[in-house]
Parts: structure tokens; C-alpha cells; sequence
């Protein structure tokens, strides 16, 4: 055996990092804690928003993280690019839903090093609806996470959105989905603005509507915060990859929300 290296990581041919994590280190995974029927009240983080756009998917969050009645965080990322072609917001158990992102991010690197080439969509989709049935135990204890996935094929324009529930449930959305303590508001005022054929600009709007709709009736959900210069974090996937549309661009697009609902045209 080579010098340094324990035997997992010279036999080891399994291209998912999560069951080779389990063999070499499981001890960096995320587990139940033993003998604890609930864990203590932890911040928690929503709410998420993404749609199908004329050219792929948007998904968008806002940045707040409450546990219980007191705002924990007015500046967590919760949506976050999950490789060049997809994105994954999560709500529910912030820290948690944070180590599933990076989990999820190197499962996926991991297996295109292994195979040399990337999963596809409904591949992926069933790689984290696994890992979150291997979180069940945690889920049991208070622990739970919801995740949004969405993204587009190589070569592609067509963006497809998946949901999931705390068993590891995958579901298809058909054109637009939310999560978390907002989203019943949020997903109101999608459907009131959403279109199949919205450009990258008039998206972002959109999404920046729904979240302030959100944040306007559920106070988990943080709407953006001028006085701090703390913008939603909005990320667009198509064909040419994913992009994070910049906070000052954001910060523009939702001042010019605010001043349109002030004078009373939502146009």
C-alpha cells in the first residue's frame, strides 16, 4: 500500500462521493445524534423561489435565518450553483442545508472525475433525493431540509425544476415552484406574473416580486434590505452555464419594484 493513503482511497471505483465518504470518513458526514429524541432549536433558513425562463431556470432566495421569533441571519446564501449547468436552493435547518449544498456539489464533481462526463438532470435530481433519504434520522429530530433543484442539459435551453420532500420524494415541477415559510405567498405571486418566454431582466423582476410578496405577509422571509445594501441571491442557468446576477443589479431591479408599489403600478 502506498504510503499515507488508507486502502479506501486506492480501491475505491464507486462514483458517488457520498457512499465513498461512508467508507473512508463517516465521520464527516452529517448523522442522528444518538440518544437525542429532538435536538435544540437551530436557525433555519427560506424562502426559495425558481421558474422555467425563456432561455432555462432562475432560482432566487432571501437572505434571512430566523430561530424562532429572533432573525439569526440577515446575510445567509442559500441558493447556490450546484455545478456549470444547475443550481439548488434549500429551507429548513440552515447549517445542515448548508453542508448538504457542499455534499451535494462534490457528489456531483466526483462523479464526472470518475466517469468523465456529467450526470444528467434526472440523474442528479436522484443523487440528492438519496442523500436526503440518508438524512432521514436527522430530519426525525427537528432537523429537517427541503431543497429546490433546478437546472438545464448541455447544449439545451429547456430548464426543468425539481422539489422534494424530508423522505428523499422527488417531484417534477411543471413551470415555476417554491419553499420554505413564504412560499405559498410566493408562489400567489408567480402565478400572477410568471410567463413561459420571460427574458433574464424581466425574470429577475419577477422573482424579486414574489420574494417581497413573500417577505410582505411571512416575517421568516427577509425582503431586500436597502439599508444594508443586502440583495435576494438570484442565479440564472441556460445553455452557457450558471451566472449570479450581481447584488447591485439585484438591489436596482428591487428599488424600482418598491417605487412602482408606491405609486401604485405594479407594471
Amino acid at each position: 500500500m502506498t504510503a499515507g493513503f488508507d486502502s479506501h482511497y486506492l480501491s475505491s471505483t464507486t462514483n458517488s462521493f457520498l457512499t465513498f465518504a461512508q467508507q473512508a470518513a463517516p465521520e464527516v458526514l452529517p448523522r442522528p445524534t444518538a440518544g437525542i429524541a429532538q435536538v435544540p432549536q437551530a436557525p433555519e433558513g427560506t424562502t426559495i423561489v425558481s421558474f422555467k425562463t425563456g432561455h432555462g431556470v432562475l432560482m432566487a432566495g432571501d437572505r434571512r435565518a430566523t430561530m424562532g421569533n429572533v432573525i439569526a441571519s440577515h446575510t445567509i446564501e442559500k441558493v447556490h450553483a450546484a455545478d456549470s449547468r444547475s443550481v439548488i436552493g434549500i429551507a429548513g435547518a440552515a447549517g445542515l442545508a448548508l453542508e448538504l449544498i457542499r455534499l451535494f456539489q462534490l457528489e456531483l464533481e466526483h462523479y464526472e472525475k470518475i466517469e468523465g462526463t456529467p450526470l444528467s438532470l434526472d440523474g442528479k435530481a436522484n443523487r440528492l433525493a438519496a442523500m436526503l433519504r440518508a438524512n432521514l434520522g436527522l430530519a426525525m429530530q427537528g432537523l429537517a431540509v427541503v431543497p429546490l433543484f433546478a437546472g438545464v442539459e448541455p447544449g439545451s435551453e429547456a430548464g426543468r425544476l425539481f422539489s422534494f420532500d424530508v423522505t428523499g420524494g422527488k417531484y417534477e415541477e411543471v413551470n415555476f415552484h417554491s419553499i420554505g415559510s413564504g412560499s405559498g405567498f410566493a408562489r400567489g405571486s408567480l402565478k400572477k406574473l410568471w410567463h413561459p418566454q420571460l427574458e433574464d431582466g424581466a425574470a429577475v423582476r419577477v422573482a424579486i416580486e414574489a420574494l417581497i410578496d413573500a417577505a410582505d405577509d411571512d416575517s421568516a422571509t427577509g425582503g431586500p434590505d436597502f439599508m444594508r445594501s443586502i440583495a435576494p441571491v438570484v442565479h440564472l442557468a441556460d445553455a452557457s452555464g450558471v451566472r449570479r446576477v450581481p447584488e447591485s443589479e439585484v438591489l436596482d431591479i428591487a428599488s424600482a419594484v418598491v417605487a412602482a408599489r408606491a405609486e401604485g403600478d405594479r407594471s
